[in-house]
């Protein structure tokens, strides 16, 4: 290249030659870079121009692989990041875009390289001519193509969306169909011409509708060894229907699908720009919830379910999540297994928070949500038994006008259950068999000298056969396990009028902890739970109707003095003492009157004594016992202290007949003893009392 050629340009300088000559190259999106092939030659060609501005060829580099990717954001356009390195680096002398949407579509992106060329003496250049960042009016010349690019995106998205809403509107966007959907070659969708991939779909949604939550569907497929299909819409099997193991992220976005429904739906999930993640396209997706969805059109799909079992099926799931009361106050959470039945029903009265349970020595429900929160004390820590007995005995009352005969549909669900199964395994063993078949052919067509074709198409044949004895095999396990035994004719006779016959059912240990809050959850959406005194909780039922029932349960509490009217009971037990009533009669009268001991609906003797005893209110006889003298007379407890010698010492000397009447006599109704308070009696007693201690002196000697 000669030297007049390579300085044809005024703003090109020794200095920029020196330097490395960039082309960067760029489509939007893989189908452009399939299909148009000409933007690529085109930009392509700037090495051409590059050579004849007088680069050497060796210093021309070319940047493409950027290539499918949108120039809206440079977090996933590597190559642009390169460039912009190398410009900071000194490395290159001119960039060359086939015009300023090929650098960039934002302008954050076209200013930074723009302030990078203009550090660093780079030029840029295009199909229209060479700019110099660093003089004003080609600075300002690249600005407005930047901001012009800008808005042509800007448009074009505008367009495009347009465009899109329109067929939205209008029913016509083609979305991708979920499995169990297909699409024909004139847009019509019609369900999977494959039957077990129909009646497996079938299978889960009817599960889903019976067992209530989706772990246990899962659980319920992975128990009877079922699998779910896929149809592959990318990798390596794309286009193929695979059988894959269930899994609870599948069985899921199934119950969530609305085109199961029969519904097409718009807007169910877009993606909001400031809760994407640079560097990663596929973030930003927001759920919104339907009462956001931008368009919902029905029966457009054939259906598996309708519309109002696919929004019963949403509250249901939306009802079983664990942390949406914390969120938005109205989860229950699905049944679990433990003993305690109001788990997922039974709110805090306080705070509005679920309560939880503890199974510490015994059930209860306690609200720690403000202790966990802000290190308040605990809002509840209600007892459970009487809590859980007052309202099932709430629950049966609501059912007794309700003739409920259930045996019937369970039997024919149980029946329609089994037949499912059968004919899941059956269509299991006939797709083995067909693969089976297919494997065989293509082994039998090949020509015997093509070992390597036939080795390898034997060993597909082999494991088809594997796989259709399995199948046989787990058809035969199922086929061994015996039907469930039916009721007997007494439970049938029982459960025909099951209102009245329920509770005998209910104590009868054949119903277990999961079936009996799935019976209360039948008919009741909380029970708030509030504690009004020590011994007092407030229970108010809010039934599915939106009614509610109210009542006071009496939970047993640790110390006496803590039940309600408890100083009024003591007043009345020194009443009825005084009145000369024993502790049973006592006992029997506040009980009658409605008072109640600590741990008991009523009130015990024993708590009668306890009260009595705590107040010194004791019966004449200990009263007599415990005084040292009655009426101006010594008793033995007050004259064996005086004299220091042990009571029976006296009742020895009474029994001998050294003390009689009148020096002592017996005081009515007790009996008790009573000596005269005489000095002459005293002493004689002292006497006696000095000449016994002699005695037993001598005979220990």
């Amino acid at each position: 290249m000669n030297v007049n050629t390579r300085f044809t340009h005024a703003k090109i300088t020794p200095a920029h030659l020196e330097r490395k000559a960039v082309v960067y190259i760029r489509q939007s999106s893989p189908k452009q870079v399939r299909e148009n092939i000409d933007s690529q030659l085109n930009q392509r060609s700037l090495v051409t121009r590059a050579q004849t501005l007088g680069w050497h060829p060796e210093r021309i580099e070319i940047f493409d692989n950027d290539l499918g990717q949108s120039a809206s954001q440079a977090q996933s356009r590597d190559d642009f990041k390169a460039l912009a390195a190398e410009v900071a680096l000194g490395h290159v002398g001119i960039v060359f875009g086939w015009d300023a949407s090929r650098l960039a579509r934002n302008n954050a992106d076209w200013y930074q390289l723009l302030d990078l060329a203009a550090l660093f003496g780079t030029l840029i250049g295009d199909t229209d001519g060479i700019y110099d960042p660093r003089e004003y009016n080609d600075r300002l010349l690249l600005g407005l193509k930047g901001t012009m690019s800008e808005a042509e995106l800007y448009m074009l998205r505008q367009r495009l969306n347009a465009g899109r809403l329109s067929k939205v509107q209008r029913g016509e966007y083609v979305q991708h169909l979920p499995t169990g959907l297909v699409r024909l070659a004139n847009k019509v969708v019609i369900k999977a011409p494959n039957l077990q991939v129909r009646h497996v779909i079938e299978l889960v949604f009817t599960k889903f509708e019976e067992l209530g939550s989706c772990p246990k569907v899962l659980r319920y497929l992975k128990q009877h060894d079922i699998l779910l299909p896929r149809h592959q819409t990318s990798g390596l099997h794309k286009g193929e229907l695979l059988w894959k193991k269930p899994s609870d992220s599948a069985i899921r976005e199934m119950m969530t699908n609305p085109a199961y429904a029969g519904t097409f739906v718009y807007g169910r999930r877009p993606k909001e720009t400031r809760h994407r993640k640079p560097g990663r396209h596929s973030t930003g997706v927001v759920r919104k919830p339907i009462a956001d969805w931008q368009c919902i059109i029905h029966d457009v799909y054939p259906a598996y379910i309708s519309w109002q079992q696919y929004l019963v099926n949403q509250s249901r799931m939306q009802d079983n999540a664990k942390d949406y009361a914390e969120r938005c106050g109205g989860g229950r959470g699905a049944p679990g297994k433990g003993a305690a039945l109001l788990q997922g029903l039974a709110v805090c009265g306080e705070c509005g928070r679920k309560m939880r349970i503890a199974y510490k020595s015994h059930l209860r429900y306690l609200c720690d949500g403000v202790t966990r929160n802000f290190a308040e004390p605990m809002c509840a820590h209600l007892d459970g038994p009487s809590v859980e007995t007052f309202v099932v005995k709430a629950f049966f009352e609501a059912i007794q006008p309700a003739q409920l005969n259930a045996l019937d549909e369970v039997l024919a669900q149980r029946q329609r259950e089994r037949s499912r199964l059968e004919q899941y395994h059956r269509q299991q063993i006939q797709q083995a068999q067909y693969e089976v078949t297919l494997a065989r052919r293509r082994y039998e067509q090949v020509d015997p000298d093509n070992r390597l074709v036939a080795s390898e198409l034997e060993r597909q044949w082999e494991e088809t056969l594997r796989k259709l004895q399995e199948t046989q095999e787990a058809a035969e396990r199922f086929t061994s396990h015996p039907c469930e035994s039916a009721v007997s004719p007494e439970w049938r006779q029982q459960l025909l009028n099951l209102s009245e016959h329920l509770p005998h059912l209910w104590s009868s240990g054949q119903l277990t902890h999961e079936q009996r809050k799935q019976l209360l959850r039948s008919l009741i959406t909380r029970v708030i739970l509030k504690r009004t005194s020590p011994d007092q909780v407030q229970v108010k039922i809010v039934w599915v109707s939106g009614h509610f029932s109210e009542g006071i349960v009496i939970p047993p509490v640790h110390k006496q003095a803590q039940v309600t009217g408890y100083q009024t009971m003591v007043l009345r037990v020194e009443q009825l003492w005084r009145e000369g009533q024993t502790d049973v009669q006592i006992a029997q009268t506040l009980s009658m009157e409605g008072f109640h001991s600590a741990r008991s609906t009523r009130l015990s003797p024993a708590t009668v004594l306890k009260i009595r005893n705590q107040h010194h209110w004791v019966s004449r006889f200990y009263e007599h016992r415990h005084a040292d003298k009655i009426d101006g007379m010594w008793t033995i407890r007050g004259l064996a202290t005086e004299l220091g010698v042990r009571h029976d010492w006296f009742y020895n000397r009474i029994r001998s007949g050294f003390l009689r009447e009148p020096d002592v006599m017996r005081k009515p109704p007790y009996g008790n003893y009573l000596i005269r308070d005489d000095v002459q009696l005293i002493e004689r007693l002292r006497s006696e009392l000095k000449n016994s201690r002699r005695i037993l002196a001598k005979s220990q000697t």
